[in-house]
């Protein structure tokens, strides 16, 4: 009766939720409605939000170059080496290994990511970072393919692979991050082996073609199935990438210096490492509500806003645990620079 009860109230909101970035089938009965997923609801959403993202990359084509443009058309990502003048990048690094900041992080089976945001406050100590989120390069190019003029979140990334610990990283499963086109990007501020880790991406997997729009579906209609509790990141199999019409996965095995700014709703991963291992790099991402049909009107690009939302974030997140209503994912991770070792788990 309860659970009848709380359906009834929470419909209105559920049902709002089917134009906004919610992609979870387990906590939505209507985005997790098998009926509706069969008749086309999640397809529906997947093909309105694209649409919009093209009409909002269009009115922002100005701020990268026709190359940068095909790239992503035909990639679903853009790649710059040498993307930083060498005074600069050099500058860059020395900066980022050496200042020590504070940290959260946390752990994925064996690996652990630790994050130190780029907060005013910590701006005020790395003066080659604040060069860096200057450039309209670098900012016009992450906003490009976000399909928003707004500010992205941007963190100083570690990534620790190969951990002691009994669970693999799940982010070596070829995944997609959400139904709908959004920004992830990594500025590598060292070389990248091959067999170490590096960022792996299916070219073209970004386009929702035919194939992939039927496979959606599919995988839409499973989703709903309660057993199976999968959430809307879908993992797609290397052997059923053929069947899309897609090649194998590259992988970025890059030099330092190189930036890559990815829309994840293509296939990618964290490649497989050999060896315990250490990356480090510029991180930033973007994911607003995909069925905004405009570019800005963005809260947290406010002066007194901005570049502040994940610093208020996570103290939210403290917050909420010290009140015993949940425990956030996000350790303290010290007062350290990038690259330090990991001085306690999460």
């Amino acid at each position: 009766m309860i659970t009848m009860l709380s359906r009834v109230l929470l419909a209105p909101i559920h049902a709002a939720q089917i134009l906004t970035g919610a992609k979870s089938f387990r906590t939505n009965p209507i985005l997790g409605s098998a009926r509706l997923n069969r008749r086309g609801l999640h397809v529906w959403r997947v093909n309105t939000a694209s649409a919009l993202t093209e009409w909002r990359r269009r009115r922002l084509e100005h701020l990268v170059s026709a190359e940068d443009r095909r790239q992503l058309d035909e990639q679903g990502y853009v790649e710059t080496r040498d993307f930083l003048s060498p005074e600069h990048f050099a500058e860059l690094v020395r900066e980022v290994t050496s200042v020590a900041l504070p940290a959260k992080q946390f752990r994925e089976g064996n690996a652990i990511t630790r994050r130190v945001p780029l907060t005013p406050a910590n701006l005020r100590h790395l003066p080659a970072c604040r060069r860096l989120l200057a450039l309209p390069e670098f900012q016009g190019r992450l906003r490009y393919v976000a399909s928003f003029d707004v500010e992205p979140e941007v963190y100083i990334q570690t990534i620790f692979s190969q951990l002691d610990g009994p669970a693999a990283d799940p982010q070596l499963d070829l995944h997609m991050d959400t139904f709908h086109p959004t920004m992830k990007a990594w500025l590598f501020l060292h070389d990248v082996p091959a067999d170490e880790g590096p960022f792996t991406y299916v070219r073209g997997s970004a386009s929702r073609t035919k194939r992939r729009l039927a496979w959606e579906r599919r995988r839409s209609i499973e989703a709903c199935d309660p057993a199976k509790a999968v959430g809307g990141a879908f993992r797609i199999r290397p052997d059923e990438l053929p069947r899309l019409g897609l090649s194998e996965p590259t992988q970025f095995a890059v030099p330092g210096n190189t930036l890559v700014v990815g829309d994840t709703c293509g296939f990618h991963a964290r490649g497989a490492t050999v060896r315990p291992g250490i990356r480090i790099e510029i991180y930033a991402a973007n994911r607003r509500n995909p069925f905004l049909p405009f570019v800005g009107l963005d809260l947290w690009s406010a002066p007194l806003l901005k570049r502040r939302k994940i610093a208020l974030f996570w103290a939210a997140l403290a917050l909420w645990e010290r009140l015993g209503l949940g425990r956030s994912q996000w350790r303290n991770g010290g007062q350290v620079r990038a690259g330090d070792p990991v001085l306690s788990e999460p």
